[in-house]
């Protein structure tokens, strides 16, 4: 997609992993590099439980699917995770299921600028630290449940270490793919469903985005209602494949909070906007205005409940793209700001970016392109302020648990600022 400028397309909260114009060309590999497939790894979240970990299919029946007119209802993949009791004997699974996978190799291989080039990373073998079925921990109270939202043509797999950071610290996560947005979704049986909205263009990039963030906040109050259905004791899969044992009841559905990166976070905004249910958010630099059309009302109605904006060095809430929703924010409020960061540093690539240019399959102009920096330590540090501050705003809000991290700058977090 390669119609705007890196800081137009930013601001509107479209830039992602697929978007060619955010990564500059790999470095070539020989012929023996090329036989072999490099494994990618995610580091252990930071809270003190396991995490347990399940998909849903969820199919709803009361609209047609927005972007594929033939379909008469619309289908979303969802992943929950959860603090489980143990996980011994439950696998870990991957951050990307087969089919997926081989399908994302060839969409960030593509292009002019590709990420990588096509076949040298095996994405299908990277596992996680989430535990396929293993039963919840039910020994504490019921969980505050928090919905995540990816970028524009982001999968949710690349959300993972935030999702499973926030399920070790005691939360019941829900990680939504919205279909046809995505570069792809894999569906129970291995059927994949490809990105499939239209082109966009100068003209229509505007309505567009408006479309996919409605779009967006209907899953997302979807996905609440069916996560009700599930906590009351239904099975929402669409296949009725079974659930761990102890996640009925286990959701705590007057504490909900939702959060995103990129056009995820605007939406998470919009959801807010559109659902009381929600209570709090927090959108991971994603700007809110294109070609000076609001992506939806929140920009201009703003909230009353606690929202929390995270972006990239130099993006901030001063951007046309977001003042004018950061002034209508009546309730609490933060921006922090990652120095040395960039667009997908708010993503799973912060911590893999490093291991591919380590393989020598990305440049290093590339690696700052896409992550702000090519210090490794660096980006972990920058993950670990990602972690830490979505958990401290979670804990607050929902919780009522004040760590004081939000209260303004400490040596802990040295790249962490906030703008005032």
């Amino acid at each position: 997609m390669v119609i705007m400028t890196r800081r137009a397309a930013l601001a509107a909260g479209i830039v992602s992993v697929v978007g060619a114009a955010t990564f500059a060309q790999p470095v070539a590999a020989s012929a023996t590099e090329s036989a072999r497939k490099v494994r990618l790894s995610l580091p252990a979240p930071t809270g003190k439980a396991e995490v347990g970990t399940t998909e849903l299919h969820l199919v709803d029946r009361s609209r047609r699917d927005p972007w594929v007119s033939s379909k008469p209802y619309r289908e979303l993949m969802v992943s929950v995770r959860y603090p489980a009791r143990a996980s011994r004997g439950y696998p870990a699974v991957p951050q990307m299921p087969g089919r997926a996978a081989k399908h994302f190799d060839t969409v960030v291989s593509e292009g002019d600028d590709p990420l990588v080039p096509a076949g040298r990373v095996d994405w299908a073998a990277t596992r996680t630290h989430s535990h396929a079925g293993a039963p919840v921990d039910r020994r504490g109270s019921r969980y505050p449940v928090v919905l995540y939202s990816p970028g524009h043509r982001t999968p949710r797999a690349l959300g993972t270490l935030l999702a499973e950071d926030l399920a070790s610290r005691g939360y019941v996560v829900v990680s939504i793919d919205h279909t046809y947005d995505p570069s792809e979704v894999e569906f129970p049986g291995g059927r994949v469903e490809v990105h499939a909205q239209p082109q966009e263009t100068q003209e229509n990039i505007g309505a567009l985005l408006a479309k996919e963030v409605a779009t967006r906040s209907d899953d997302a109050r979807f996905v609440l209602d069916e996560i009700t259905r599930l906590n009351r004791g239904h099975n929402p899969d669409a296949g009725h494949r079974p659930l761990p044992h102890g996640l009925h009841g286990a959701i705590d559905l007057s504490r909900i909070g939702m959060f995103g990166h990129s056009l995820g976070g605007a939406a998470s905004a919009q959801t807010m906007h559109d659902d009381r249910r929600v209570n709090a958010g927090i959108n991971m630099d994603g700007g809110m205005l294109f070609n000076g059309t609001p992506i939806g009302p929140v920009f201009k109605n703003g909230l009353s409940r606690p929202f929390m904006l995270m972006n990239s060095d130099p993006f901030d809430h001063n951007a046309p793209e977001l003042q004018p929703f950061w002034e209508n924010l009546r309730g609490w409020r933060r921006n922090v700001q990652l120095k040395g960061s960039a667009h997908n540093s708010y993503t799973d690539l912060v911590a893999q970016v490093p291991q591919l240019f380590e393989a020598g399959l990305m440049s290093r102009e590339g690696v700052i392109q896409t992550i702000g920096t090519d210090d490794p330590s660096r980006a972990a540090r920058a993950l670990d302020a990602e972690r830490a501050v979505i958990g401290s705003f979670f804990d607050l809000q929902l919780r009522h648990r004040n760590n004081h991290l939000l209260d303004g700058p400490t040596p802990r977090f040295p790249d962490l600022s906030f703008v005032p």
